[in-house]
């Protein structure tokens, strides 16, 4: 099991992840719902931590100068990022994170921890991305700290929202400030683990691996083999075929799937006693 397999499993026994029937703050329907507010003990700080870690050692093994977690889920995840990376693979960066309302006495400004300079090389280690205000407030927050490169964007779960244009809010990102993101896909459509819709991990790079490879059916490319879906849901049951339906759907272009976004699959089991 890889690093990102285990990463669901984890948000899942966290009580983190959870699957259902939401409504996101945007209004659109979603069949999973991520609250990282629920991570909150010492062994879930550390084995997260670890995940990210993972995450950062993966992609940007060198050429980083410090992390930065936005206030107020980005500052546990970058000190535990930070203390990960020294344990697990001895790179002992430096961390900061920004008060929400700068400090006027004392050493003052509104950043804790490691004082940016100009030049360093920045990754931003962040929880969800939906509309990505936090990241913008910080990419603007460090315009008047110092002149830093935004190397990369690190997060667990990307919702596929819709930003303010026509395009996600990763997307948008990258276009308002030329930042090139690249996904790292656990594509539970591919069956590469049992859930109901794909996660994404994000990095900031300069490739996109999922591009080439995702295809999105539609419900007319289903239909052929519904026959065939049910005789074999049935055998895995013991139940009648008869007992078995499977329904497609568009949405009504409602959500990241009826956007075209991903795909999502539901099972709904009728139980009667004996």
């Amino acid at each position: 099991m890889t690093y990102k397999e285990e990463f669901i499993a984890f948000m899942v026994r966290s009580g983190v992840l959870t699957f259902g029937d939401f409504t996101t703050k945007s209004g659109r329907k979603t069949p999973y719902f991520v609250n990282t507010g629920n991570y909150k003990t010492g062994a879930q700080a550390a084995k997260l931590g670890d995940y990210y870690a993972a995450c950062i050692q993966e992609h940007m093994p060198d050429g980083i100068t410090c992390l930065f977690g936005p206030a107020y889920k980005g500052i546990p995840l970058a000190v535990s990022a930070a203390a990960s990376l020294y344990r697990n693979y001895g790179r002992d960066l430096p961390y900061c994170f920004n008060r929400k309302e700068a400090k006027d006495h004392g050493e003052g400004g509104s950043m804790v921890g490691y004082k940016p300079q100009d030049g360093d090389n920045v990754v931003i280690v962040e929880d969800v991305v939906t509309a990505g205000t936090a990241v913008r407030e910080s990419i603007e927050l460090f315009k008047q700290v110092a002149k830093v490169n935004m190397k990369a964007l690190i997060v667990s779960v990307d919702r596929m929202e819709r930003g303010t244009r026509d395009c996600s809010t990763l997307d948008e990102l990258r276009e308002d400030y030329g930042i090139k993101p690249a996904f790292k896909m656990v594509d539970t459509c591919a069956a590469e683990f049992e859930a109901q819709t794909p996660y994404y991990y994000s990095t900031y790079d300069t490739e996109n691996e999922a591009a080439e490879e995702l295809h999105l059916p539609q419900v007319g490319e289903l239909a052929p083999h519904i026959p065939a879906m049910r005789r074999h849901l049935a055998d895995a049951f013991g139940l009648p075929v008869e007992a078995v339906s499977v329904k497609a759907t568009t949405e009504e272009h409602l959500g990241f799937t009826g956007e075209g976004l991903g795909i999502a699959a539901h099972a709904v089991a009728l139980i009667q006693p004996r």
